[in-house]
């Protein structure tokens, strides 16, 4: 209802006694204000509890290491296995943090950073919590992208937090890991000199010069990517030692797989050699992660320990793919990849020096692949002639040769065997000295990675040789592949009763076994070669009934 401003002047005016009173409203403003200001404040202050240090809004600058005490290391020497070198220098950094005056006595001083470089999984976060763990000292583990922020100068201020706490518990291993986050050579930002990145390297390189190395605290960092890294990084006195983390032989194979064999049941017919032999260029990550899928595998199927069986196939998910076999492909397509992958075997088992055939199947695996060949070396190569990669692109090109024998024409099944013989082929040529173009000169791409493999084994570098030699160039490449092609079409004709024989029992059986092909292989050359199988469609076809 709404009041007229006059109605005290018309009550005096009739004679009527009213008294009003002014109320405050102060304590309700406040609380109106101060209430919701406390709520806020509370569930600000219960977030910061929450946070661990190091992690709430206001302190940005502090670093975000893991830190571990002697007691949460749990790792040691004897569970590290395949890198015996590695392992052999990084011993010495423990007895340096254990017995110091051994070295120093003869003037010797402690090593101020030890770079671990190699492949992704070989072991290198793994060796440096080891040698904490042996040396019993406190661990601080953090990640070279941490230290990148949006604000600058926060990274900085991390750095110099991490190593005035590393000084305060001192001895003790700071590790950084993928210090190509971090560590990159100036001048590759976007920015020039004047990026984030930069002033946290720069206050890094600062610090690893500026601590004393008798006070105990040694940097251990790990990168797959070395070539990339800043020269004032490697030089001595700040990373004073390099140690090659590689992926491991056979003999390191096999030292791995004992080493987590022993957390899994495995069967008496598991021979943890044989699958050390299958498993060549694996690293330690894959070979743990192959005994963990063929346990998933026995799970699955309710047995009571883990088969070779098991592990093959752990094998054939990791380096082929996930086995689809409700992929629905038409007879004839099914009919080409059969004598695709046949031409591949055929071309492996009678090539000098090329890899052994282990297994030929056409079920189809992974993203892309319809079938696969897979070949097993008999022993760990470190280099290669030139013979030995002309057998590898000719056993790329059986493919496609044989569907062109068979069908008269080839497909697109066959491009990544062209593509891979065509990177191959261009590397003889341009980066091994083995072609007659060039002669013995080389065109190697710059800044190529060293530990991380590429999508492709030859990238045309720019701008190294005129449009003359590049022209010589594809003329060789063309001619290399058709000459090896001529050769490989030439080889499946002499044998092509062994082709037609290992096509058919492969669209019966869709797997083959390295020993059957190669029974088969012998039945030939003594002449006593069996008949195929009848086709699937004869199996399937059902037996009619005898005239009334």
């Amino acid at each position: 209802m709404r009041v007229s401003p006059d109605l005290a002047k018309e009550l005096q005016g009739h004679e009527v006694e009213f008294r009003g009173e002014i109320e405050s409203t102060f304590l309700r403003s406040l609380f109106s204000w101060m209430v919701p200001i406390l709520l806020f404040l509370g569930v600000w202050y219960f977030m910061m509890k929450r946070m661990g240090p190091g992690q709430g809004v206001m302190n940005f600058a502090g670093n975000k290491a893991k830190i571990f005490a002697e007691e949460d290391i749990p790792t040691r020497f004897v569970d590290v296995a395949g890198v015996d070198e590695a392992k052999g220098e990084l011993e010495e950094i423990v007895q340096f943090l254990r017995t110091p005056e051994k070295f120093s006595r003869l003037g010797g001083r402690m090593p101020k950073g030890v770079l671990l470089v190699g492949p992704p999984g070989t072991g290198k976060t793994l060796l440096s919590r080891a040698v904490a763990g042996e040396a019993g000292v406190p661990f601080f583990s953090i990640s070279g992208s941490e230290f990148v922020e949006l604000f600058v100068g926060m990274g900085a201020a991390r750095v110099r937090d991490l190593f005035k706490q590393a000084r305060e518990k001192a001895p003790c291993i700071v590790f950084i890991d993928e210090l190509d986050a971090l560590g990159k050579a100036r001048g590759m930002g976007m920015m020039g000199g004047h990026d984030e990145r930069e002033q946290t390297l720069q206050q890094l390189l600062v610090e690893m010069d500026g601590f004393d190395p008798r006070v105990g605290v040694i940097i251990m960092a790990a990168t797959n990517r070395p070539e990339i890294l800043d020269a004032a990084l490697l030089r001595a006195g700040r990373f004073d030692r390099q140690v090659l983390v590689d992926k491991p032989d056979l003999n390191g194979r096999l030292a791995i797989l004992e080493v987590h064999a022993k957390r899994i049941v495995l069967s008496k017919d598991v021979n943890l050699r044989a699958l050390a032999q299958r498993t060549p260029g694996l690293s330690g990550a894959d070979l743990e992660n192959i005994l963990n899928e063929g346990a998933l595998l026995a799970a699955r199927a309710n047995r009571d320990d883990v088969t070779m069986a098991d592990l093959d196939e752990a094998v054939d998910r990791i380096v082929g793919g996930l086995e689809k076999k409700n992929r629905v492909i038409n007879a004839e397509e099914k009919k080409r990849v059969a004598y695709h992958e046949t031409g591949h075997a055929l071309v492996a088992a009678f090539t000098p020096n090329a890899d052994k055939v282990h297994k030929i199947s056409i079920i189809p695996r992974g993203i892309a692949a319809l079938g696969y060949t897979e070949q097993r070396p008999t022993e760990d190569r470190y280099l290669m002639s030139t013979s030995e990669l002309e057998g590898k692109v000719q056993v790329m090109l059986g493919g496609r040769v044989a569907e062109q024998l068979v069908f008269g024409e080839g497909s697109t099944g066959a491009a990544n065997d062209l593509q891979r013989a065509t990177d191959l082929v261009r590397a003889m040529i341009t980066q091994y000295g083995m072609g007659t173009t060039l002669g013995p000169v080389t065109y190697s791409r710059r800044n190529q990675p060293v530990f991380i493999p590429q999508d492709s084994t030859f990238a045309p570098p720019q701008a190294e040789y005129s449009e003359a030699t590049a022209a010589a160039l594809d003329e060789e490449l063309r001619r290399f592949m058709e000459d090896h092609e001529q050769r490989v079409e030439n080889l499946l004709g002499k044998h092509r009763e062994l082709l037609e024989n290992v096509a058919q029992r492969l669209l019966t059986a869709e797997i083959i076994e390295g020993k059957e092909f190669d029974e088969l292989v012998k039945a030939e050359a003594a002449g006593d070669l069996p008949a195929p199988p009848p086709p699937l469609e004869a199996q399937a076809a059902p037996e009619q009934a005898p005239e009334a």
